[in-house]
């Protein structure tokens, strides 16, 4: 995020869900500690519910019970009917039962996995193939579920929620980059804007724009945070489902939003519809910023 932070914000920075994040809260709250601590928290509450590297999280369970019918609690149960339903509008291309494809791709290294190696783990993916009713949810015994897609961006929902319950009116949630305006700076005209900055594709550690927020998420998709280059071609996490291989179309697209899941569910959909991204996303009527591979922007 880059924003110009007066005196009347105070940061509380910690790491969780692999990314450093930043609380940026009115300074003068009476209980400022009290309210950082439980939004961090809430957000430390999410991450080890939801971690696939935790063996007794929520997920983890859920995966390890794949075959039998699984009883659900209320949040999770929203969590993935929510994932189920951006299935459904992305026509399949956002899809948590992908990630199995990182165990066939290692960014660490340039190489192309094997179509051995591919086939059986894309025969496996489908979110169509699971029931979720009344709390109940029934998965195949090959099926995996991945909830990296969606969970920093939830986070940040439910911890500017949190922020609100506790007296917060103003400030920036900021996961690793998942946004979420809980409400507009103070201003000496009343109240502006934040400017928060969008990450260049290429130069991460610089902004290439900046784009206003007074209230709701922001959140980007991008090829550049995991990627090899080979022969000329860059190879990003981005996985589509439907074929295994990375997208390539667009270098990052940020997408502004009433929640952070959805600005970010959007922009992941967006980078996986390549070509079609653009008109899909002027339909959604959200404020967008898509860069492509050349760095020439589109904004609307």
């Amino acid at each position: 995020m880059s924003n110009t932070v007066s005196t009347d914000v105070k940061i509380h920075r910690f790491k969780a869900m692999a990314s450093p994040c930043a609380l940026h809260l009115p300074a003068d709250h009476p209980h400022w500690q009290e309210v950082a601590d439980a939004i961090e928290a809430e957000v430390r509450r999410i991450e080890q519910k939801y971690s696939r590297y935790r063996d007794d999280s929520v997920l983890s369970q859920i995966n390890q019970n794949a075959g039998q019918q699984t009883s659900l609690d209320g949040e999770t149960t929203a969590l993935l009917g929510y994932a189920r339903e951006c299935f459904r509008q992305s026509e399949g291309l956002f899809d948590i039962s992908s990630g199995i494809l990182r165990q066939a791709w290692n960014f660490r290294e340039p190489a192309l996995p094997e179509s051995e190696r591919l086939s059986p783990l894309l025969r496996r993916i489908g979110l169509e193939r699971i029931r979720l009713e009344d709390n109940l949810l029934l998965m195949p015994p090959d099926m995996e579920l991945d909830l990296g897609g969606i969970g920093k961006e939830y986070a940040a929902d439910a911890a500017a929620g949190v922020a609100r319950r506790l007296g917060v009116t103003w400030g920036i949630i900021d996961l690793g980059g998942d946004l979420q305006v809980i409400g507009p700076r103070p201003d000496p005209q009343g109240s502006a804007p934040w400017m928060l900055g969008v990450r260049h594709p290429r130069i991460p550690e610089k902004a290439i724009a900046s784009l206003p927020v007074a209230q709701g998420g922001m959140a980007t998709s991008g090829d550049y945070e995991r990627f090899f280059e080979l022969d000329g071609q860059r190879y990003c996490h981005l996985l589509n489902p439907q074929t295994g291989f990375p997208v390539s179309h667009w270098a990052s697209v940020t997408v502004v939003a009433p929640t952070c899941l959805l600005a970010g569910t959007l922009s992941s959909i967006a980078m996986l519809k390549e070509a079609s991204a653009e008109h899909w996303l002027r339909e959604q009527e959200v404020p967008a910023l898509m860069i492509r591979p050349d760095l020439s922007l589109i904004s609307f």
